[in-house]
């Protein structure tokens, strides 16, 4: 299969990180409700309202440096100006906003819809904000497939691709895909497009590879390939979350960017590490132990769940079977059809690298908010 290969990555030799052993289908014709790891940024309140609350992690520095020694900052401000979009779709404005996408849902974990602009109330820092943009999941979207097809003699890809394709199947017309997968190295199939033929041969040419470049291809989707790009934007990176092959971007870098950047990433997570413990694998890649301690699993699943935190999404878990695989990918379609998308300009623009606490306020009782819960300020860009 030829590939255009964007990046080298050190470390080429044999990973087990990301190496996936997926079982065959269940004959059962129903697919599994998708297990969400965890619900970020949510509250439950009784006194009338419910709102979304920040979480207490500590952050990473704003604007860290890349191991390589340049700055983790993208090449523009990073607070969003929605538009671009030919067919006008997405309101364009001659002053900076901040964008935050808003899930709401109810004790059952139903998705809340039909909600107006008087429904919520923003604020940053503590004090209330206007609320300068109200959209809806009629709005399209770019979302990147990002795969991590690292080596495994039992990974069954046929139904990666399939389940992908599944998910693909579901958007709509109006929303653009990219496709990209990564080993030791970051593999572009498709950039974003409208082709849903064009698509589907990018997920079929999805293939396995040595190494895992988590990081590195993270930061590549963020900062390369959506960056420039306007309007709603959403990752879906399927992984174990350990990392063994990146040479340039890091945990904490890749985190601080993902909480700059106004894009929601939805982490679909399997856990490889029984796998890993098999002693039926060739010999080659049992010499290699890089990747397949409990401590790195850890936290390969604490990043998965910090990136989905920062940036208002939340982690599914792909279970052992091909419909629980299915059934993550289609729990985040659902979730991104039914989102808000609340934009506001800063009463206060504070100074550059401040970061900002967001918190997001629905008028109704015993709902549950999921919204991102901070930005970083950044210099402002010309009208």
């Amino acid at each position: 299969m030829k590939r255009t290969v964007l990046k080298t990555m050190a470390g080429l030799g044999v990973s087990l990180a990301g190496i996936i052993s997926i079982c065959q289908a269940q004959s059962s014709p129903t697919i599994p409700k998708p297990k969400a790891a965890v619900a970020p940024a949510i509250v439950e309140r009784s006194s009338g309202y419910s709102e979304s609350i920040p979480s207490r992690r500590p952050r990473v520095p704003a604007g860290s440096q890349l191991k390589d020694g340049t700055d983790s900052k993208p090449d523009e401000s990073r607070r969003t100006t929605p538009g671009g979009r030919p067919d006008g779709s997405v309101i364009t404005v001659a002053t900076d906003l901040v964008t935050v996408p808003v899930s709401v849902l109810d004790r059952k974990g139903l998705y809340v819809t039909g909600l107006q602009r008087s429904d919520f109330k923003i604020y940053e820092d503590g004090v209330e904000q206007q609320i300068a943009y109200f959209g809806t999941s009629e709005k399209p979207f770019t979302v990147i497939l990002l795969l991590d097809t690292s080596l495994s003699t039992n990974y069954k890809i046929e139904e990666i691709r399939q389940a992908a394709t599944a998910f693909v199947s579901q958007l709509r017309s109006q929303d653009t895909v990219g496709v990209i997968e990564f080993d030791g190295n970051i593999h572009v199939l498709t950039d974003p497009t409208g082709d849903r033929q064009r698509v589907y041969r990018a997920i079929g040419k999805a293939d396995f590879g040595y190494g895992t470049s988590l990081y590195d291809s993270v930061y590549y989707t963020l900062r390369k390939k959506l960056n420039k790009i306007t309007g709603r934007k959403a990752v879906v990176v399927f992984t174990d979350g350990v990392d063994t092959t990146s040479n340039g971007a890091g945990y904490d870098t890749t985190l601080a960017f993902a909480e700059e950047s106004d894009t929601v990433i939805f982490p679909i997570y399997y856990n490889t590490f029984d796998w890993n413990k098999a002693d039926d694998k060739p010999r080659s890649i049992l010499l290699n132990t890089l990747g397949t301690t409990p401590e790195e699993y850890a936290l390969g699943r604490k990043y998965l769940l910090e990136l989905a935190e920062y940036t208002g999404g939340r982690v599914f878990q792909a279970g052992s079977t091909t419909d629980s695989l299915t059934a993550a990918f289609q729990g985040i379609s659902e979730e991104l059809s039914r989102q808000y998308n609340l934009g506001y300009i800063p009463a206060n623009g504070g100074s550059s690298g401040q970061r900002k606490e967001i918190r997001v306020r629905v008028d109704r009782p015993n709902l549950i908010i999921r919204a991102r819960d901070s930005y970083i300020v950044r210099s402002s860009r010309k009208p």
